[in-house]
C-alpha cells in the first residue's frame, strides 16, 4: 500500500493534528481508511481549529499522485431507505414519462407527414391497347392483354412484356405464392371476387365479438404490390386451356354482368371451397363459416335470438328454442365455434341479459363419427369432449342429420344395441360445418377435362399441375385440389427406366433387392409423400417375395406398390397445406424464372420443365390446435398436449405470429386487451 502524507497550506506551527495521527498513521493510511481519517478531523476540535484558521483547503497528498480536497462545507446526512425508495420511484417515473411524451410527440409528427395538401394528380401514359381490348377467343369477348395502370412506374412498365401469370383467388395459397414471388420475373395479375385476405383460422372469435371483423383481413392490393402486380375484383367463370384463356366475369355501374378474356402463360387455381352439403334438405336455415359475411351474419343471428328471447310476448317454449343453438360437424371449426359461443353466453351473457336466459340456453354438437376432432389424437379428442360435457356442451356422437326445418333438426342416432334411433332437436341456430365441396367454377373445369374423376376437388401431380392440361401451365393449390399418389399406376414407368438401363422387357424382369433400391429412391423423388413408407426396404422386399427366390416380379412390384397407395391419404384441407403449396410454387416460380434464359438460347422449350428444375412438392404436418373453451389443445408431430388458461395463451400466441401483417398484430392484439377490459361488444350491425 502506498504511504501517504498530510500536506496543509498553512504554517506549520499551526499544525496541531497530532492526536488523529496517532490514530491514523500515515505510513499505514490506505485509500479505504481516508474516509475515516477525515470524517475525524472535520468533526475534531484540533480540525475545527485548523480549518477555521485558513481559507485554503487541505489537502491530503498520496504518492500515487491521487488527491482528494477536504471541503468546509458540512458532510451530507444519509437519508432513509424510504426517502431513496420514493427518490428513485419519482425519477424513473419521470424519465419513462419522458420517453414515453417523446414517442407520442414522435408519432403526431409522423401522423402530420401523411397528409397532403398538394394534388397528387397528373399526367399518366395509358395505352390504347388498355383502354380499347382486341376481342377474340372463342366466344368473341374482349381480351386483357395490357391494363390501364401498366404504366404507372418503371418497374411496372419493365415487367408489361414478362410472362403473364394469373392467380385465381385471394386464399392462404394465392398470398402466400405472392410473398414467396420474386419481384419483376412475371406480370402478375390476381382475381378474386373479394378484395382481402381473411385469415380464417381465427373465424369463430368472430361470431361472437371476442375479436373484430376487421382484425381478421388484410386488404389483397397491399400484398400484391410487393411483386407490382395487378388485381381485378372479379370472378372467373370458365378456362379455355387450347388457348390460354381464362373468362372472367363482372357485375358494371348499371347491374349487367361483364365478360372478358385474361391471358395467361402460367395460371394458378386457388379458389378455395365451399361447404359440403351432404344431400341434407333443408339448408337454406342454416348458417355456413367460410367467409366474413359469414361471421357477420352469425354474430347478427345470436344476438337477433338473444334480444327476441328477452321480449315480454316470448312463450316459454319459444325461449327455449331460440336459445337452442346446434353446431351440426364436429371437426376444428365445428368446436371452435360451440367453445367461443359458450364463453360468450357464460360471460357475458349474465352481466347485461335477464338471468333466466343463462339458465335456459343450451348448445348442441352433433358429429357423425364417434368422436369429435376425430383427425387428432384419441387423448385429445377425449379430453375436449370431457370439458365440453364440464361446460354443460351436448355432444351427440354417432349422429347424422336427416333434416333441417325453421324450427327444428331431425337426426338419427345409433343405439346401445346398434340400432337406429330417429330423433327431433327444437334450435332457433344451426350451424352447418361439416366438410368440402367443389365450387361451381370448379365443377365446370372437372367437367370439361376427362381424366378429372375426382367429385371432391381437381387432381394434380406432385408437381401440382394440374392433370389433364399442358405440361407446366396450369396448377391447383388449397382446398380446391388434391394430390395425386397413384404410385402403383406409375410401376411401368419405373420398370420400363429401369429395364432400357439393363437392356431387358420390364414386363418379364425380376427385380434384385439392389434394383428395388433404385426403384424405392425413384418413387421418393416423384413421391415425396411416399417416404413415410419405404423406410425398410429390407422388410418390404422380404414380405412381398412370396416365392423367397430373392427377386420381385412384375407382379409382386405392383402389390407392394397398391400396397404404399393405399396407406398415402389425400392432404387435409387446412390452411398450412395450402400456405406450403403456395410457397412451394412461388419457390418453383422463381428457379423457372432463373433459368428461362438459359432455356432460350439453348431452344429448350417442351419437356417436363417442372421437375427439371425443382422438386416435387412434399407436405410437411406441422401440428394442429383447438380452442375448447378457456381451453386449447396441441397435436404437434406425435407431441399431445392440453391445458387450460396457459395453453390459450400459447394457442394465441402461434395464431399471432402467422397473421399476415404487424398491422393484423396490432389488431389482434388491442382486440384481446379490449375483450379483458370491456367484454364483447354485443351489438347487431
Amino acid at each position: 500500500m502506498a504511504s501517504a502524507r498530510l500536506t496543509a497550506r498553512m504554517p506549520l506551527r499551526h499544525f496541531e493534528a497530532y492526536p488523529l495521527l496517532t490514530r491514523y498513521p500515515l505510513h499505514q493510511l490506505s485509500l479505504s481508511k481516508s474516509r475515516h481519517f477525515f470524517q475525524a478531523f472535520h468533526g475534531s476540535k484540533t480540525g475545527a481549529r485548523l480549518l477555521s484558521r485558513t481559507s485554503k483547503p487541505v489537502i491530503l497528498s498520496l504518492t500515487s499522485t491521487q488527491y482528494r480536497t477536504i471541503s468546509t462545507k458540512p458532510l451530507p446526512q444519509k437519508r432513509g431507505p424510504v426517502f431513496r425508495f420514493l427518490y428513485r420511484t419519482f425519477a424513473y417515473a419521470g424519465f419513462f414519462g419522458l420517453f414515453t411524451g417523446g414517442l407520442v410527440f414522435a408519432f403526431f409528427l409522423y401522423d402530420a407527414s401523411t397528409y397532403r395538401e398538394d394534388l397528387s394528380y397528373q399526367d399518366v401514359p395509358v395505352s390504347e391497347h388498355a383502354l380499347i381490348p382486341r376481342r377474340g377467343g372463342p366466344k368473341n369477348l374482349p381480351i386483357a392483354d395490357c391494363f390501364i395502370d401498366d404504366e404507372d412506374s418503371p418497374e411496372m412498365l419493365r415487367q408489361k412484356d414478362k410472362p403473364k401469370l394469373v392467380v385465381l383467388g385471394s386464399g392462404w395459397g394465392s398470398v402466400a405464392l405472392l410473398k414467396t414471388l420474386n419481384p419483376e420475373d412475371y406480370h402478375v395479375t390476381l382475381v378474386s371476387p373479394v378484395n382481402y385476405f381473411l385469415f380464417t383460422p381465427m373465424l369463430p372469435s368472430a361470431t361472437v365479438g371476442t375479436l373484430e371483423l376487421r382484425s381478421l383481413v388484410e386488404p389483397i392490393r397491399r400484398i400484391v404490390s410487393r411483386v407490382k402486380g395487378h388485381f381485378l375484383k372479379a370472378e372467373a367463370v370458365a378456362v379455355e386451356f387450347s388457348e390460354k384463356l381464362v373468362e372472367i366475369s363482372q357485375v358494371d355501374g348499371k347491374g349487367e354482368r361483364q365478360h372478358f378474356y385474361l391471358p395467361y402463360d402460367k395460371l394458378v387455381i386457388g379458389v378455395g371451397s365451399t361447404t359440403n352439403p351432404h344431400g341434407v334438405k333443408g339448408l337454406e336455415y342454416c348458417h355456413f363459416l367460410k367467409s366474413i359475411d359469414d361471421a357477420r351474419n352469425i354474430r347478427n343471428a345470436v344476438l337477433h335470438n338473444l334480444e327476441r328471447a328477452c321480449l315480454p310476448t316470448t312463450s316459454d317454449e319459444e325461449r327455449k328454442r331460440l336459445l337452442s343453438f346446434v353446431i351440426s360437424g364436429g371437426g376444428p371449426t365445428g368446436v371452435e365455434f360451440a367453445a367461443e359461443l359458450f364463453d360468450m353466453l357464460n360471460e357475458d351473457l349474465s352481466k347485461y341479459f335477464p338471468k333466466i336466459l343463462r339458465n335456459e340456453v343450451s348448445v348442441h354438437l352433433i358429429q357423425s363419427r364417434g368422436h369429435i376432432l376425430n383427425t387428432y389424437d384419441e387423448a385429445l379428442s377425449k379430453y375436449a369432449e370431457d370439458r365440453f360435457a364440464r361446460d354443460q356442451v351436448e355432444v351427440l356422437t354417432s349422429s347424422r342429420v336427416k333434416e333441417i326445418q325453421p324450427d327444428k333438426i331431425i337426426f338419427t342416432q345409433k343405439g346401445e344395441k346398434g340400432e337406429t334411433i330417429t330423433k327431433e332437436l327444437p334450435m332457433g341456430f344451426c350451424l352447418w360445418s361439416t366438410g368440402v365441396s367443389q365450387t361451381d367454377f370448379c365443377k365446370r373445369i372437372s367437367d370439361s377435362i376427362e381424366v378429372q374423376t375426382n367429385k371432391h376437388a381437381l387432381e394434380t401431380d406432385t408437381h401440382l399441375r394440374l392433370n389433364g392440361t399442358p405440361l407446366g401451365d396450369v396448377y391447383a393449390i388449397g382446398d380446391c385440389a388434391t394430390v395425386q399418389n397413384n404410385v402403383a399406376d406409375h410401376l411401368v414407368t419405373f420398370l420400363r427406366t429401369l429395364a432400357w438401363e439393363k437392356g431387358k422387357d420390364p414386363e418379364t424382369m425380376h427385380i434384385t433387392f439392389a434394383e428395388w433400391r433404385g426403384i424405392a429412391s425413384r418413387v421418393k423423388k416423384r413421391f415425396p409423400q411416399a417416404a413415410d413408407h419405404l423406410r425398410r426396404l429390407d422388410r418390404l422386399f422380404q414380405e412381398y417375395d412370396r416365392d423367397q427366390s430373392g427377386t420381385l416380379d412384375f407382379g409382386e412390384m405392383h402389390e407392394l406398390l397398391h400396397q404404399i397407395d393405399n396407406k398415402l391419404t389425400s392432404l387435409p384441407a387446412t390452411a398450412q397445406r395450402a400456405h406450403q403449396q403456395g410457397q412451394y410454387l412461388g419457390k418453383k416460380f422463381n428457379k423457372l424464372a432463373q433459368a428461362a434464359p438459359g432455356m432460350r438460347r439453348n431452344e429448350v422449350f417442351d419437356g417436363d420443365l417442372d421437375e427439371a428444375v425443382y422438386k416435387a412438392f412434399e407436405y410437411h404436418h406441422l401440428g394442429s390446435l383447438a380452442y375448447i373453451g378457456n381451453a386449447a389443445i396441441f397435436d404437434i408431430n406425435g407431441l399431445s398436449f392440453s391445458g387450460g388458461l396457459i395453453a390459450v395463451y400459447l394457442w394465441r400466441s402461434i395464431y399471432f405470429a402467422q397473421s399476415v401483417s404487424l398491422r393484423t398484430r396490432i389488431l389482434l392484439a388491442m382486440d384481446w386487451s379490449k375483450r379483458a377490459l370491456f367484454g364483447r361488444d354485443l351489438m347487431e350491425f
